[in-house]
């Protein structure tokens, strides 16, 4: 099975001409400057227009009010109460990693990951150092984060950091337009390549930088390997983007229903441990 956008459209294409041709990491940093201005009626302006553009639900958030946010920054990476993203009590559940629509879900043909129907891009060249062999056929969702949703990255399985590489690059937008009409978009990105051990084998995690994403944090010190159980914090977009996650052929039954444009949450069941493999 695999899933993903459709074939492009003229207009995909026209657009994705035009976002080539922008000053992409100019406009990115002018954005990232702007979001961490703490001057109270700048920032709380500002905080105030996003929640009601996308109609955020801050109920579920730990600080419900616009206004106890310091910076717009600060609100888009706001952490949520803990009941908030329960994670799934189906047995030997892979759960999402974060909030966001499905843009493919499946498995690697050989070292082809699948971008959108008919756009293919291998897999070493997204890892780059950290690329393991052993991903080669494997299954994997790539999820990409609108604006509206939480911007936190969690642990989808009990896993130990291996390696961490960040991967500078271009700053193109990720929207669905841009997936379905750029070759290699994600290989052409800014992104942050984390390996990881886990209870099925290794698996990558990789963060990929768009137009208007400043920073991609994480939540461990540099300095430190650590060990995460299911749902602990991986980091956070400073500003949206797409999550990849790679694990070894065979290790996860995705669920079904699942397919590209599907919308899902951080700790909902993406497929089960295949026992069998």
């Amino acid at each position: 099975m695999t899933s993903s956008e459709p074939e492009p459209n003229p207009s995909d294409r026209l657009k994705a001409l035009a976002m080539q041709a922008l000053p992409t990491r100019l406009l990115s940093q002018l954005t990232n400057r702007i979001a961490r201005i703490k001057t109270p009626w700048i920032k709380n302006t500002l905080n105030r227009f996003f929640v009601c553009l996308y109609r955020i639900d801050l109920e579920q958030a730990v600080r419900h009010d616009p206004r106890d946010y310091e910076s717009f920054n600060d609100l888009f990476t706001r952490a949520l109460r803990p009941q908030a993203r329960p994670l799934s009590t189906i047995p030997n559940s892979v759960v999402s990693p974060c909030d966001g629509t499905i843009s493919a879900i499946g498995q690697l043909s050989g070292d082809q990951l699948i971008q959108a129907k008919g756009v293919t891009y291998p897999i070493a060249e997204l890892m780059a150092d950290l690329y393991n062999p052993e991903l080669a056929n494997g299954m994997f969702v790539t999820i990409y984060l609108p604006p509206s949703d939480y911007h936190r990255i969690h642990a989808p399985l009990r896993c130990s950091l291996e390696g961490c590489q960040h991967i500078p690059g271009r700053l193109l937008t990720v929207a669905a337009s841009a997936v379905r009409a750029i070759p290699k978009l994600y290989v052409r990105n800014e992104r942050l390549v984390t390996t990881w051990q886990t209870p099925v084998g290794p698996m990558a995690l990789i963060p990929i930088g768009a137009l208007n994403v400043g920073s991609i944090e994480t939540a461990w010190d540099h300095q430190s390997s650590p060990d995460l159980a299911q749902g602990d914090e991986v980091g956070r977009f400073n500003l949206g983007s797409t999550v990849i996650m790679i694990l070894p052929q065979g290790t996860v039954d995705w669920n079904q229903a699942l397919r590209a444009t599907s919308r899902v949450l951080m700790g909902q069941s993406l497929g089960t441990i295949n026992d069998n493999r």
